[in-house]
């Protein structure tokens, strides 16, 4: 499921055009691109069946590389991907997202005003 979840998640994020300024949403860090971009950093999956279904609890965070050298110069992108995840559909197809929940976040300065801000989630999925 975890598969799954990253592919609908980022078309879910690439059709918002709150988010069209990305200049790409990918499923890794891109060879090329110009600021700003988002991508998956990373996700693992564990186990969360119960008795009647299969299940998986998967951590997923998300990068965002822009430009800026005020503390909120990506503020506005940051909260509209926050407020797309939030609304992600939990039907999907083959599994029902029981749960989407915000874990951490952190902000790395980068040279050249260049700001790293990696999202952190935990989805509970649970198998049609």
């Amino acid at each position: 499921m975890e598969v799954p979840l990253r592919a609908a998640l980022l078309a879910w994020l690439r059709a918002d055009p709150a988010l069209a300024a990305l200049n790409g949403v990918s499923e890794e860090m891109p060879v090329r691109a110009a600021l700003p971009w988002l991508a998956i950093a990373t996700s693992a999956s564990a186990d969360w069946s119960c008795k009647t279904a299969l299940g998986r609890e998967v951590r997923l965070a998300l990068e965002l590389h822009a430009r800026g050298d005020r503390p909120d110069a990506a503020g506005d992108l940051v909260a509209a991907i926050e407020a797309r995840i939030a609304a992600l559909p939990r039907d999907q197809p083959g599994f029902t997202v029981v749960t989407a929940q915000f874990l951490r976040a952190r902000v790395e300065q980068q040279g050249e005003s260049r700001r790293a801000i990696l999202l952190e989630y935990r989805f509970r999925l649970l198998a049609d």
